[in-house]
């Protein structure tokens, strides 16, 4: 589909309700085309982990990084 400029800003929810059915829309102002209004690709479906659900590998704690802690007299981890 075409528009002119002048018809896209006096009927822009009419132009909108065409590309929301999948319609691109050329505008042009005179014979010189400006811009092309096209629909955007359907969002991806997401889906969100269950309450509780565990979305993440477990931390696999090596103790040698506390070594530093333990020698500054330190006995929990991020008490710094």
């Amino acid at each position: 589909m075409e528009a002119t400029l002048a018809y896209a800003e006096t009927h822009f929810p009419q132009l909108v309700r065409h590309v929301n059915d999948g319609e691109g829309i050329l505008l042009r102002d005179g014979a010189l085309a400006v811009a092309k209004i096209v629909p955007l690709p359907a969002p991806l479906a997401t889906t969100r982990p269950k309450v509780g659900e565990t979305t993440s590998a477990p931390v696999k704690w090596n103790p040698a990084s506390f070594a530093p802690l333990d020698e500054t007299g330190m006995s929990e981890p991020g008490m710094l």
